[in-house]
């Protein structure tokens, strides 16, 4: 199919070869259609390699997120050619912290790498939108599909997933193969555990929790809102994370919390911190129980590559499953997209070399090139989690000196969404790209469980 990609509409019509698939092979296979994996199976089918691309669910579909992009996303999207001016993209100018008395705004910086704004879209339909994206490109897209374990040969090395369709007409789990797998399935990250790819219990684990409400007066504000003084409920200590009340721009908002465990006092209940803290808005904004839409949903964001290697025996990690959502602030889709794209070129370098030592040396420098791109930074930001964030949340660094101060949180906004220019612009620039040059590199990272869980696998 190559239907050219729309942002509403004919959404059944995109579906592709979802009941019966007649062709099971591929060049690579992508598992998972959320933003990495639709990222990387757009990329490779541009490239011209045959992509298969297995989503579990039916779009439109639910997922747990504040819906709120950076400009380091809105980047990605426009190299995926997503039609960014189309209705239901809402633009935000900058971020508005509030910290006690204090409310300040950011404006999103002006760089020549990304663009001057962010976005909000409910994932509801922009996952849609990026898997419509990659089918434009010529990717085959199995909706309906979950991918129950990887296929391994004889020496360990993945050649393809089993897959069980949601469809009663095809009651059997079907073998999908190709030399490269690419893993985008998420938190829950079920293939790399089938490889023995097993967490970094030394990595901090965010919990996020969002819920809709109408408010007419907030959904068109132009600023990404997100507080910083929301503490444990009944007057506890200050909630290692933040509070979020995003736009969305057609009459509701995006409203949420992002936590860390406290050092001391563990996991905080969010929902009845974010009652806690909605009860202190304004009456006006309408943030009570009667505008709610839905539930309250909750969800794991695994933080600051907590999972490695990225890379094993013809896995490649992408997204969540890798664990790479930023230590800094919780943002995950931004660094989905461009792992996705970073996965992809690498696979469809190595598939220009015939099977062997040659094409395996070119997928072993997918790790590489993420420590190269975020190794520093997340390192940066995982010892700030484990030193400050978990302990005192955001008031440390969000202090009055740092709110009084332009320059200051004009260099707190890009240190804590990654947004630099390389080779420097600014003194704003130069102070952070020394920071992180300063801080040591870690290795891609080798596990062994990696390498014996070929031994597990053959046992199946």
């Amino acid at each position: 199919m190559r239907e050219q990609p729309t942002d509403a509409g004919a959404r059944e019509e995109s579906r592709t070869d979802e009941e019966s698939p007649a062709d099971t092979d591929a060049q690579v296979i992508v598992v998972g259609a959320g933003p990495a994996g639709s990222s990387a199976a757009y990329h490779l089918a541009r490239a011209g390699v045959d992509v298969i691309l297995l989503e579990k669910a039916r779009f439109p579909r639910e997922k747990v997120c504040g819906d709120g992009l950076t400009p380091r996303a809105v980047h990605q999207l426009i190299r995926m050619g997503v039609d960014i001016t189309a209705p239901g993209w809402t633009r935000s100018r900058g971020m508005r912290w509030v910290a006690g008395k204090h409310r300040v705004h950011i404006e999103w910086p002006s760089l020549g790498r990304y663009p001057d704004f962010g976005l909000s879209r409910s994932r509801h339909d922009f996952d849609d939108i990026l898997a419509r994206h990659a089918v434009a490109a010529g990717a085959r897209l199995y909706s309906g599909w979950k991918a129950e374990r990887p296929l391994t040969d004889r020496a360990g090395r993945v050649t393809g997933v089993v897959a069980s369709s949601d469809s009663p007409d095809v009651p059997e789990p079907v073998d999908f193969r190709a030399p490269v797998v690419i893993a985008a399935d998420g938190a829950s990250a079920r293939l790399a555990l089938a490889l023995g790819l097993e967490r970094d219990p030394r990595r901090q684990i965010a919990t996020a929790a969002r819920r809709y409400y109408r408010s007419p007066e907030r959904s068109r504000e132009e600023y990404l809102e997100l507080w910083a003084d929301l503490r444990f409920p009944d007057g506890g200590p200050y909630l290692p994370g933040y509070g979020w009340i995003f736009p969305m721009g057609d009459g509701r908002v995006n409203v949420g919390l992002g936590a860390l465990p406290h050092r001391r006092h563990g996991k905080a209940d969010l929902r009845a911190t974010l009652d806690q803290w909605l009860a202190r808005t304004p009456e006006q904004w309408g943030l009570r129980e009667e505008n709610a839409e839905g539930p309250v949903r909750s969800a794991a964001l695994p933080l600051g590559f907590n999972r490695h290697p990225l890379y094993a025996r013809g896995l490649l990690l992408v997204g969540d499953s890798g664990g790479m959502v930023s230590p800094w602030n919780g943002e995950g889709i931004a660094q989905a997209m461009e792992a996705g794209e970073v996965a992809a070129e690498t696979a469809a370098l190595a598939l220009a070399h015939p099977q062997g030592p040659r094409r395996e040396q070119v997928l072993r420098g997918y790790p590489v090139e993420m420590n190269r791109r975020w190794g520093r930074y997340y390192r940066l930001g995982n010892t700030a989690a484990d030193l400050v964030f978990s302990r005192s949340g955001f008031q440390p660094v969000l202090n009055r000196y740092v709110m009084g101060s332009p320059f200051l949180l004009d260099l707190l906004a890009r240190l804590l969404t990654d947004l630099t220019d390389k080779p420097s612009r600014d003194v704003a620039d130069h102070v952070l790209n020394t920071a992180f040059r300063l801080v040591p590199a870690p290795g891609p990272g080798r596990r062994r469980s990696a390498a014996r869980g070929g031994q597990l696998d053959r046992k199946r």
